[in-house]
């Protein structure tokens, strides 16, 4: 298949929608050689801060000299972002050779009764990113799981370390309505005897994870059971954090912004630790040097100057509250919201958390079909009516954006990883005027 044929076969695909288990991904990749049992692997749960973890631990991989994969999803521009070397995104030859070799595999286990049914477009992507990383010989691949931990298609691998980050209200059509049944569906990645690394604070979700870790006899390191161990500290350019850890005291500013990434920075530190421990040594002087290097699209991400223009993809509550917190200690006057979300979100908690702080709210409207229209986001939050303006017209957003926000103020693009990836898109293919 040529890249145009691979990201038609992967629409068709996309259509089938989302099937947990983990059945299928097993005979699939078995039947191509069992590639993801050839190296040593790192798996990465959680609600929010997942991929950020993965980034920082790539980097501090990649710092140490280490050849390591990064699994991760979803994409924001191009499908190839979600399988990388490093910084490096496999290459487009390289993505339609195994996308192609992975198809004709599905093709002769459907016609030989071997799968009862076709694999869904993350258990194909996964399977073929694991593939790629075997041909590539890397040392180590850092898999960020896609959805809960149980039963998601990254979940075949028995890694060295485990990891889950957060735990918070999300996917619950799947995954459940309470705290406990989430942090059960994480706590799914437990493998018995495989050491837990975990970032969620103490609670309820805290609770049936540390009981999980118990059962199964699992070393468990919880990041912040001390709350004293991790401190914040406020500075112009951003923040920066202390961290101790059972080994070594650690301080970092890391590049990625806001309160939350010093949290992530933290996660992945015990991490590395806990690498060094049943791997290969990592030094602390590069694991500060990852941390404050790893770089990761569409999270309080700078695009433009004149105006400020960031772009994040905050999708929960979780994430808005994260923003909020970055907004109302760095992010200038007057503030204009261009917002986007998905219909199965939880667009009212969100928008009562971020439209206070905005001057103006500018309501637009993403491609997908899953997507809520400007007019049934306003339905639900109908008490900033006052300060909305409705644009379905994305670029006609931005643009009435930055004509709001004048020199001096800042547009923030937020609501959906797909809209930030929608903005992104556009930003490469300038028009007679520009937004950027």
């Amino acid at each position: 298949m040529n890249y145009r044929q691979c990201l038609q076969y992967l629409e068709q695909v996309q259509s089938l929608g989302i099937r947990l288990g983990l059945d299928t991904v097993n005979t699939l990749l078995s039947s191509l050689g069992s590639p993801h049992q050839k190296y040593p692997s790192v798996l990465v749960a959680g609600t929010n801060g997942k991929g950020s973890v993965c980034a920082m631990l790539t980097q501090i991989l990649t710092d140490h000299g280490f050849h390591a994969g990064f699994y991760s999803s979803p994409h924001l521009v191009r499908v190839e972002e979600r399988v990388r070397i490093g910084k490096n995104l496999i290459p487009a030859r390289d993505f339609c050779l195994l996308l192609t070799a992975v198809r004709e595999k599905i093709e002769f286990l459907l016609k030989s009764k071997e799968l009862a049914s076709h694999p869904t477009y993350f258990e194909i992507l996964t399977c073929l990113a694991l593939l790629y990383f075997e041909k590539k010989k890397v040392d180590i691949a850092v898999l960020e799981v896609g959805l809960g931990g149980r039963y998601d298609a990254a979940n075949v691998v028995t890694p060295l370390v485990s990891v889950i980050a957060t735990v918070s209200r999300d996917h619950q059509e799947y995954l459940g309505t309470s705290l406990s049944q989430i942090a059960l569906e994480k706590a799914g990645i437990i493998k018995p005897g495989i050491p837990l690394v975990c970032g969620v604070k103490k609670g309820e979700a805290y609770e049936v994870i540390r009981k999980r870790a118990k059962e199964l006899n699992v070393p468990f390191y919880g990041v912040f059971e001390k709350p004293s161990s991790f401190c914040v500290k406020r500075t112009q350019k951003g923040y920066c954090f202390s961290y101790n850890s059972k080994k070594d005291r650690y301080v970092f500013c890391p590049k990625l912004r806001g309160k939350h990434q010093g949290r992530n920075a933290a996660v992945a530190i015990a991490a590395s630790e806990e690498l060094s421990k049943s791997w290969k040594r990592l030094e602390k002087k590069k694991i500060l040097k990852g941390i404050e290097d790893a770089e990761w699209e569409g999270r309080l991400e700078v695009i433009s100057h004149k105006p400020l223009m960031i772009l994040d993809g905050s999708h929960n509550e979780e994430g808005a509250k994260a923003l909020r917190a970055y907004i109302q200690d760095f992010i200038p006057s007057p503030l204009i919201l261009v917002f986007g979300a998905m219909r199965d979100k939880a667009i009212g908690k969100m928008g009562r958390i971020l439209f206070p702080r905005a001057q103006t709210v500018i309501l637009t409207q993403l491609s997908s079909s899953r997507a809520a229209s400007a007019e049934e986001v306003r339905a639900l939050i109908p008490e900033f009516q006052a300060r909305m303006i409705l644009e379905p017209d994305l670029r006609k957003a931005l643009e009435r954006a930055s004509d709001a926000a004048g020199p001096k103020g800042c547009v923030l693009v937020t609501g959906s990883l797909v809209l930030v990836g929608e903005v992104k898109k556009m930003a490469m293919v300038p028009k007679r005027r520009p937004f950027l």
